[in-house]
């Protein structure tokens, strides 16, 4: 007979040896660091994790301390973390998933990390549970624990590194849901934060999750390729090892390819295949300096070298040398025409930027030296995070009070990349790229930006929407007489500024309104009436305006009068009062969703419906779903499910701008979706073309589409101007695939040099 007993006991033992060498490797790893003097505090907090999470598994199967464990492996080693954070990842699930309090962590681990772990533990929300929708609300807590210790949000890309890692258990609508929210999210606060390897890794797995075949895809070409770009790197650094060793210089170069995430993005921006892409080659020089002090003399001296061996690119030169990025990154960027006719980025930095480079401000702890072997607390030299902490809570002094609102303010701002701009007096601020001179007055105070008339940008007059460009050197120009306007919300860019007008709105709003509120009431007390829900009901029905809020503010600003008319439509209500009483009204059933009569209307979500199933789009069904306008999902493409408010549901594509926000602010509405078409259907696409202008190249388009590909043309639309032509076709397809083939072969005409998908 089988021995279940027998069974159990091995796999228990087999768990065992798993969470005992996974444990470890860690202890291995903190003794190898230069934390190194806490290793009795890690093992009692492990134990204590280990006995509290007893029992648990991951969706996994592997035991649940596992996960804690792998978050502070990534802490410890890929961050360079010390003991505090060790322990306050190993301990970070314990009092949201156990009977232990906060207290009971500070009272056995000390306030520090009690503090850590609170901060971890406000900010869960349950990462892959129905508590998901409250994911911009944990966002929000997670920027205000940021601020009062880093370590929190390090811990919490770690911990969603590792989920990301793991991310193969979780049913297809959770891993969109979490993937999207990484890349909305977690992805550019890692950037942020200087962690860029990490940010790599979170943009690649998201995309791997989000787009397989892609992703597969391009790793295929990727493979295919690297023989020739391991020659094209040899060959290419072969002159410039020879110039550094003349030099003397200690150095070590290596190979940058880029990563399959970012190739897809400038695939999908410029619109070109993988065989188009010429930079995925890039060359990173690391050296040794020989004096600490004079480094970046030491980086601009091996760009002189290079620049005598290879011809530079006059525009694509970046000095973050002299001006570091504000997530702390140093390097010196050069792009170099090789000898074999493409253009190579070099990137040239030294150990210690590097290290910064890759690990960010966590690498600064690195080389410093806490009490008792512990990571020190943040100083005054970490002053660019400091800036950046202090940005974060002006938004959050007066967050939007829509979530997808706050995550747009919190993109715009904190993860936008940067220019560099000059006061009058040669001051450098530094502003997110894209934005106005409205942006840089709010930035200098709240107060020049709200009486701002206009700007001077190099000494000449500009207006508030003018856009910034790096090097400008801004003077605002104010009046007392200015006050803000709702029209300034069309062009400001950065967070601080939208926050700043929309409080200042808000304000001026609530007074019109109160003031709208005294005229109704005295208009209502006239007629001998007092305000209730039911009049206010009727008069915004009545002037169809959707809230009441509108209605008062709408009789402040005196846009409506009220009149006899007003008077008529709430006394007419007030007789019709109490008649629906006495008429019979009989609730029809509610109809279950476990099977949903084809083609009778759209999908209605229910309380039954299960949503780890993948909606299913065929010819049948496609009339159940909702087809937006944001980015026209076809046969062929990436999708995903909505559920909306009316519990019907949108398709999208999964790359959709839209759908990333929803997937950051809703993610508990997200539906896996899969088509099953069979070329029966006709979707429509607009194809835009670029070319040399000539005599017949409308006809070859022609003939290419409708005597060759038998495609349906709606609509061609050519211009030509100084022998360049450019325009747009309407077809009808059937499929991503078609499109493809129709986008292939009008490449292939003579003297079109640009074709891509536009709708």
């Amino acid at each position: 007979m089988p021995d279940p007993e027998g069974k159990n006991t091995t796999q228990q033992t087999n768990d065992d040896q798993m969470v005992n060498d996974a444990f470890q490797h860690l202890l291995d790893c903190y003794l190898n660091s230069r934390h190194r003097k806490k290793v009795d505090l890690i093992t009692k907090a492990f134990n204590f994790a280990r006995q509290a999470h007893k029992g648990v598994k991951r969706l996994s199967g592997e035991p649940y301390i596992m996960h804690p464990i792998a978050v502070a492996q990534i802490a410890c080693e890929e961050m360079g973390l010390g003991s505090t954070s060790i322990c306050s990842a190993l301990l970070h699930d314990v009092v949201e998933d156990t009977d232990y309090t906060v207290e009971d962590i500070a009272n056995i681990f000390g306030n520090k990390i009690a503090t850590i772990v609170d901060g971890l533990t406000k900010i869960s929300g349950g990462i892959f549970g129905e508590q998901a929708s409250k994911q911009t609300e944990n966002f929000k807590k997670l920027l205000l624990t940021m601020s009062d210790d880093i370590r929190v949000i390090l811990i919490k890309i770690c911990d969603r590194l590792h989920n990301m890692r793991t991310l193969d258990s979780q049913p297809h609508n959770k891993q969109y849901k979490i993937a999207g929210e990484t890349l909305y999210i977690y992805a550019p606060l890692a950037n942020r934060l200087g962690l860029n390897k990490i940010k790599t890794e979170l943009e690649n797995l998201s995309f791997k999750f989000e787009h397989p075949q892609i992703y597969e895809s391009i790793n295929k070409n990727l493979s295919l390729t690297k023989e020739n770009r391991d020659k094209l790197f040899d060959d290419f650094t072969l002159p410039i090892r020879e110039q550094l060793d003349k030099m003397g210089v200690s150095y070590e170069i290596k190979a940058r390819v880029k990563s399959p995430y970012s190739i897809w993005q400038k695939m999908q921006n410029k619109h070109v295949t993988f065989d188009e892409i010429y930079d995925i080659l890039a060359v990173r020089i690391i050296f040794t300096p020989k004096d600490k002090k004079k480094e970046i003399q030491e980086c601009f001296d091996i760009y002189v070298a290079l620049t005598s061996i290879y011809r530079s690119h006059p525009t694509r030169f970046r000095d973050w040398l002299n001006h570091p990025k504000t997530n702390g990154y140093k390097a010196l960027h050069v792009t170099l025409m090789s000898n074999q006719g493409s253009w190579i980025e070099v990137q040239i930095r030294s150990e210690h930027m590097d290290e910064v480079a890759e690990q960010g401000f966590a690498a600064h702890w690195k080389y410093k030296e806490g009490e008792n072997g512990e990571e020190p607390e943040m100083s005054e030299e970490d002053g660019e995070l400091n800036n950046w902490i202090s940005t974060i809570k002006e938004v959050l002094d007066d967050p939007q009070p829509d979530s997808m609102d706050f995550l747009d303010s919190i993109k715009l701002n904190l993860f936008a990349s940067e220019i560099f701009v000059f006061t009058p007096k040669g001051e450098i601020k530094t502003m997110p790229a894209g934005c106005t001179a409205l942006d840089f007055a709010f930035q200098i105070h709240t107060f020049i930006g709200s009486h701002c008339i206009g700007a001077k940008v190099n000494h000449k007059l500009v207006p508030l929407s003018h856009k910034l460009q790096g090097g400008d050197q801004v003077e605002i120009l104010t009046s007392k007489s200015q006050h803000v306007h709702a029209s300034w919300l069309d062009f400001v860019f950065t967070a601080k500024a939208r926050s700043k007008i929309q409080a200042i709105l808000r304000k001026e709003s609530r007074e019109i309104q109160k003031e709208g509120e005294t005229i109704l009431n005295e208009w209502l007390k006239k007629n001998d009436l007092e305000l209730t829900t039911a009049i206010l009901d009727k008069l915004c029905e009545y002037h169809e305006i959707q809230k009441h809020e509108n209605l008062l503010f709408a009789l402040g600003k005196k846009t409506i009068v009220l009149t006899d008319k007003d008077l008529d439509e709430i006394l007419d209500k007030e007789k019709k009062k109490g008649w629906r009483k006495y008429v019979p009204f009989t609730k029809g059933e509610k109809k279950k969703d476990k099977t949903i009569p084809v083609g009778r209307g759209l999908l209605t979500v229910g309380k039954d419906f299960n949503k780890k199933i993948p909606c299913i789009i065929s010819e049948e069904t496609i009339g159940m779903y909702i087809h937006q306008n944001c980015c026209h999902p076809i046969p062929g493409d990436d999708i995903l499910g909505f559920i909306d408010n009316k519990n019907h549901v949108e398709l999208h594509k999964r790359n959709c701008p839209v759908a990333n926000k929803l997937k950051s602010s809703y993610g508990n509405r997200i539906l896996d979706a899969k088509w099953e078409m069979h070329q029966q259907l006709f979707f429509d696409a607009i194809i835009e073309i670029r070319g040399i202008d000539r005599k017949g190249v409308l006809h070859d388009l022609a003939d290419v589409l409708t005597d060759q590909m038998d495609i349906y043309i709606r609509k061609i639309t050519i211009t030509s101007d100084d022998g360049i032509f450019e325009g747009t076709v309407e077809v009808r397809i059937h499929d991503r695939v078609e499109v493809k083939n129709i986008i292939n072969k009008i490449k292939k005409i003579k003297d079109v040099k640009e074709v891509q998908q536009i709708i």
